[in-house]
Formats: structure tokens, C-alpha cells, sequence
């Protein structure tokens, strides 16, 4: 079957409708199809035009209703019967999701797709926690990544990967903190390194717990979906009281300082 459709993979953002795009809403009033991840919420699903055909192809408690390549095929058959075929991602469809894989199937059957980015959770978490993931006293670089590896995947190298300087935005930390918290300060991290764990974040149910990477260990996990910042940006406060361990800070101050004054020196010479 030849394809006749164009297929839009579309990020839903973190759950509230308030937060989708423009684009994402006026896409899901003229789909013909939605094909859904079970994160989707239904207030976001309520925006679907009522003549689409709306099927959930999710994976929760570890229970796929579908393979990624019965997924795939799902898509191309779709295209080749309608002409909007909507793939509906939780949060952007392009980070920790499986876009890439029905990319390259979608172009093997020569389907038109369009990509229409979504706010992710890890944004939306940051939001909620009012936290500056790059406030550039602090950071100097944002890492998101996943505490989840399949079966027989090497395991993070976190001191490859962070120093004091780093935020990161851990997607699906699971329940269990104690392995977490123990590579973390493994890897070189401070053990007051602050930390966010985030819950169903821009959702009523919401939940935000504060702590740090020496105590992360003795916290519960909260309800899925959730994430966990850690950085000084969590806590920016925190930051002057590590005294040494966080020089930068204070640098930045009297550095700050010094190019206010040089800006006022000449302003005042360009004016005599």
C-alpha cells in the first residue's frame, strides 16, 4: 500500500494543556488517527477532534500493548488510509523516546513526517521548582539522561560525565535512590549537592521533594512519571555555604562587579 498520509510525530508536553503548542493543538483537531503513549494525559486526549480514531499504544507497569516495530507498522499502515496520522509523544518527542526508530521506518516506506516539538518534563520539572538550569554563576552545562538501562547495557560513567558545575536532569530514576546516591557521590559530586525530585510535573498531582545527594538515598520514591535535578542550581544558596567546594560562585560576584563598574567608567568617558 502505497502512502498517501503525512504522519506528525507530537510532543504533548508534561500533561497540562495550557502548556501545549499552538501547532500540537490545531494538529490534533484535524487528525484523522492518534496514536497515543499511555503518559498522554486526558485532558490533552479532550483536545482530539471527536471524528479521529484514538488508539493507545503505551507501555505502563512494564506491559506493552505493542513492540516498537509492530509500532512502526502501525504507522505506515495508517498512512497509507488517512491523510493526518498523529503520533502522540509525552513530553518532546525527540528526547528519551522512541522517535528515532519510527523516523527511520517512516522514511524506509517513503511517508512524509513532520516533527512538532514538545515542552519535556524535564523543563517543565525545573519550572515548577523555580530552578535556572544554567544560571551561569552556577552551571556551565545541562546533562539529561536516563537512570533506566535495558538489560545488558553498560552502566553510566557519571565521573566522566559531571562535575560541580554540571545539572542534571535524570528521566526515570525509579523508586529506589540508594544506588543512585551512592554513584553520584562515587563519581566526585558533594554530598551537598541539592537535589529535585519532580512528580508528575504541571499536573494537578504534582509533587516536589527537595534534598541532597548524601541524603537522596533515604528518600521514597514518588508516583511515576518523575525525575530527578541535581546541581547547585537547586539550591543557589547552598552554593556560598559549600565554601570552597564552589569557589566559582563567588567569583562570579566580584567579576560581576568589576564589569558593572568598567561599563559605568565608560559611559562616564564617552560623556565628559
Amino acid at each position: 500500500m502505497s502512502a498517501k498520509g503525512k504522519v506528525y510525530l507530537v510532543g504533548a508536553g508534561p500533561g497540562d494543556p495550557d502548556l501545549l503548542t499552538v501547532k500540537a493543538a490545531r494538529i490534533l483537531q484535524s487528525a484523522d488517527v492518534v496514536l497515543h503513549d499511555a503518559l498522554v494525559s486526558p485532558a490533552i486526549l479532550a483536545l482530539v477532534s471527536k471524528q479521529a480514531q484514538v488508539v493507545n499504544i503505551g507501555k505502563r507497569c512494564k506491559q506493552k500493548l505493542l513492540t516498537q516495530d509492530e509500532i512502526n507498522a502501525v504507522l505506515v499502515h495508517y498512512a497509507g488510509i488517512f491523510a493526518t496520522v498523529v503520533r502522540l509523544k509525552g513530553g518532546d518527542p525527540l528526547l528519551f523516546g522512541r522517535a528515532g526508530e519510527e523516523m527511520h521506518a517512516l522514511r524506509a516506506a517513503g511517508v512524509e513526517f513532520e516533527i512538532v516539538p514538545g515542552i519535556t518534563s524535564g523543563l517543565a520539572s525545573a519550572a515548577a521548582a523555580g530552578i535556572s538550569l544554567t544560571d551561569r554563576r552556577i552551571a556551565s552545562q545541562v546533562l539529561f539522561t536516563t537512570a533506566h538501562r535495558e538489560p545488558g547495557k553498560t552502566a553510566l560513567d557519571w565521573a566522566g560525565l559531571i562535575g560541580s558545575d554540571t545539572t542534571v536532569v535524570i528521566y526515570m530514576p525509579g523508586r529506589e535512590y540508594a544506588q543512585l546516591s551512592a554513584s553520584l557521590v562515587e563519581a566526585g559530586l558533594d554530598p551537598r549537592t541539592p537535589c529535585v525530585i519532580a512528580s508528575c510535573s504541571s499536573l494537578p498531582a504534582q509533587q516536589l521533594k527537595r534534598t541532597t545527594v548524601g541524603n537522596l538515598g533515604d528518600e521514597i520514591g514518588l508516583p511515576a512519571p518523575s525525575l530527578l535535578i541535581v546541581g547547585w542550581v537547586a539550591d543557589p544558596a547552598a552554593a556560598l555555604e559549600a565554601g570552597d567546594a564552589f569557589k566559582q560562585f563567588s567569583n562570579f560576584q566580584v567579576t560581576e562587579e568589576r564589569t558593572m563598574v568598567a561599563g559605568r567608567l565608560r559611559h562616564d568617558s564617552a560623556n565628559d
